[in-house]
């Protein structure tokens, strides 16, 4: 009974994790000094958790991590839209901790004979927690390129 109980969980966790669309890669560009981020994409049924781990290139080294929560749709074909909160926290060398609430909102084309991603995103965001010689204080926003392996 032990060992059907165990085939039993794991056929339905392997038919949950093939039907999932999650995604890992880089999104490139961006506002406030960000520069390339690793780029993680947890499906979530309908919606789905955006993470995002970066460093700034203007800033003195700070390295930061968003995670968004979004809404996802389908405008036509493989063109979908995306909108999301979430929160953003970051370390300055040498300053300490940084916290931000953002916003995002973007559009990506999901290729159909690859398990290619491609999307073009904006995300504002609000740092209300951030040392003073780090150099980003209240509203800024940035626009990014993102590629990212579906799997």
């Amino acid at each position: 009974m032990k060992k059907l109980f165990i085939v039993l969980f794991a056929v339905v966790a392997f038919g949950f994790a093939s039907n999932a669309q999650n995604a890992i890669g880089i999104r490139f560009g961006g506002g406030n000094g960000y520069g390339a981020e690793l780029s993680y994409q947890k499906d979530l049924s309908a919606n789905r958790l955006e993470l995002d781990l970066g460093i700034s290139k203007n800033a003195d080294n700070y390295f930061h991590l968003a995670a968004v929560y979004q809404w996802k749709g389908i405008l036509t074909g493989n063109l979908g839209w995306f909108l999301g909160v979430g929160a953003n926290v970051g370390y300055c060398k040498n300053h300490g901790l940084g916290l931000a609430a953002v916003g995002q909102l973007g559009l990506e084309y999901n290729f159909p004979d690859i398990p290619l991603q491609v999307s073009l995103d904006a995300r504002p965001s609000y740092e209300f927690l951030l040392p003073d010689n780090c150099g980003y204080h209240g509203f800024g926003w940035g626009a990014c390129l993102g590629v990212r392996y579906r799997f």
